[in-house]
């Protein structure tokens, strides 16, 4: 169980546990434009569709998730929280939620499977977890393109190392950044992670920035603590 100030994560069925990624790209995706409906791509625990509930007065917050137990985990974690009544999981894949599109969404998040590394570990659930060809980039740029309101916003967090990658293909499909953030664990070392945000309608400046996680081990950066404080206890 990990216990946030407004709500509690179960984790014991599911491969992939609450992580620094999932917290960061649901602390941080913008919802300035108030968004009505959410979807959260690849859902896992359920952590960045809850957090969305927290930040958000969204009435209708779906989530996908194609893993069985990570599913029934999802769904009750979404059902023990504050806001059951605005959170649903499908069990399904991407390719299939999207065949026959019934609902335009104003914000759409995932935090993807990205290792696409030649290697597979023992523990299939969190190979299909962790590996890109469990839903490739362009999957979830094509369905944000068919599910995206007018006004609507993608966010992601990716590898740095793919940036360049997944904002090419989301130009593809006219989709354009509206706001980058590059994330460092400590101020000496190398950028890890890029959360990116896209919108249909191009911007002449991009929101550009860099946080840094840790000042040293288990000491934060104002910066991180700001932007999660609504969310861990012991911020």
């Amino acid at each position: 169980m990990f216990q946030f100030k407004q709500f509690s994560v179960k984790q014991d069925k599911t491969a992939m546990k609450v992580g620094t990624d999932g917290v960061l790209l649901g602390s941080w995706a913008p919802i300035h434009h108030n968004p009505f409906s959410i979807l959260d791509i690849g859902a896992g625990t359920g952590i960045i569709a809850l957090m969305l509930a927290q930040r958000t007065h969204a009435e209708q917050i779906d989530a996908l998730e194609i893993d069985e137990d990570a599913y029934e985990q999802a769904v009750e974690n979404f059902e023990s929280s504050p806001w059951g009544d605005r959170l649903f999981c499908f069990h399904a894949g991407l390719d299939e939620f999207i065949e026959e599109p019934e609902e335009e969404y104003d914000l759409i998040v995932s935090n993807p499977p990205f290792y696409s590394e030649d290697y597979k570990t023992d523990n299939e659930q969190r190979d299909l977890a962790r590996f890109q060809d469990a839903m490739p980039f362009d999957e979830i740029v094509e369905a944000a393109d068919l599910l995206l309101s007018d006004n609507g916003i993608l966010a992601v967090i990716i590898p740095f190392r793919e940036e360049e990658k997944f904002t090419a293909l989301a130009k593809d499909f006219e989709l354009y950044p509206i706001k980058i953030t590059r994330v460092k664990g400590t101020s000496k070392s190398e950028i890890k992670r890029s959360l990116l945000a896209f919108s249909r309608n191009e911007v002449s400046e991009i929101e550009i920035n860099e946080l840094i996680i840790e000042i040293d081990r288990h000491v934060y950066t104002p910066e991180y603590i700001e932007l999660t404080k609504d969310f861990y206890l012991k911020f």
